[in-house]
């Protein structure tokens, strides 16, 4: 089925249940979630203990009837009912009792590029216990270049990275379709696990879940790239002693260890760039990739695409939004009129 602008327009609120992080735009009020995709619930009486930050914060550090889940793994919704009771305590009360008010909620939710029918039958009946009588899916690739302001209902090549927790989607874009597009199965999560088995490996320290992304933050301020400095210190525990201890980590060692999983990643451009027609390539020597997606301010990656492609690296403005965004976007009929990409359902 296609998925129009106008029927878009008829929407009230729009999704994008990510692996990392859920959002929610509402028209006429805008961005009103931007949660982690987290839950905590007490195993033994089933009851939800905290959802969002909360939730997120509690993660390795719970008792053992309590546990913290992901209902949405790659884009893709795993555990339906989980889902829709995340997302009513993320919306909040108010704002349910608003919506609820409208006789026919029609909904937009993200899907990932190539989604099996499956992936998109769970995120519908997610949007449908929420009390929604219709929903649209829009592909990430084509709502996440209108976020980011791509010029893609021209006829000219734009490409677009979107860099998830859990997957990696590439794709050409022209006249407001897909003209080739990949989707890899590395994301930010796969840095963090390279981060943390090369720390146990090499130092013999385990870092606490909490710490990765910090570290990756530290390394980016310290300026990732050779002219930056040799080391930085981190804290965790020993493997053999259990006891606290510190290391300084040469950031050079750290900048091989998360390149090694993003070859894939290389892989899939030139995979999409050999099937892409010549004439749209040309287009993106001058224009390049727009990177957008949580995982696209990881240190060293847009430095790594520029020394391997050769085509400029651009980051978007707020990449991590750019998707629930431009589904916003297409909510308020503040875009041009374009052909979006059918999804069957």
């Amino acid at each position: 089925m296609s998925v129009s602008l106008e029927q878009l327009r008829r929407c009230h609120v729009a999704v994008d249940l990510g692996a990392a992080r859920t959002r929610v735009y509402v028209k006429g009020a805008g961005l009103v979630v931007d949660q982690p995709s987290a839950a905590a619930v007490n195993v033994r009486t089933g009851s939800l203990i905290a959802v969002g930050e909360l939730a997120e914060k509690m993660t390795g550090r719970t008792p053992n009837y309590i546990r913290v889940v992901r209902p949405v793994s790659g884009g893709t919704v795993v555990d339906i009912e989980m889902a829709q009771r995340m997302l009513r305590h993320l919306i909040g009360e108010k704002l349910r009792r608003s919506l609820r008010r409208r006789p026919r909620l029609r909904a937009a939710c993200c899907t990932p590029h190539d989604a099996d029918p499956l992936a998109q039958r769970a995120a519908v009946e997610t949007m449908v216990g929420l009390g929604a009588r219709r929903v649209e899916l829009v592909d990430t690739l084509i709502a996440a270049a209108v976020g980011c302001g791509l010029p893609v209902e021209e006829p000219e090549a734009t490409m677009i990275m979107v860099c998830g927790a859990a997957a990696t989607q590439v794709a050409v874009l022209s006249l407001g379709s897909i003209v080739t597009a990949e989707r890899i199965p590395v994301g930010g999560e796969a840095v963090d696990h390279a981060i943390v088995q090369h720390l146990r490996h090499h130092h013999e320290l385990m870092l606490p879940s909490q710490s990765v992304r910090p570290l990756q933050l530290a390394l980016s301020a310290n300026g990732l790239s050779p002219q930056g400095p040799a080391s930085t210190e981190i804290h965790g525990r020993d493997v053999a002693t259990g006891l606290a201890r510190s290391v300084k980590v040469d950031t050079a060692a750290m900048r091989d260890a998360i390149q090694t999983p993003l070859t894939a990643v290389l892989d899939g451009i030139g995979k999409v760039l050999r099937d892409c027609p010549p004439d749209l390539v040309a287009d993106l020597a001058d224009r390049g990739i727009m990177m957008v997606g949580g995982s696209a301010l990881l240190p060293g990656l847009d430095q790594m695409l520029r020394q391997a492609t050769g085509m400029p690296v651009h980051i978007a403005e707020r990449p991590d939004v750019c998707a629930v965004l431009g589904l916003g976007a297409m909510l308020e009929g503040t875009i041009r009129p374009l052909v979006l990409e059918p999804i069957r359902r």
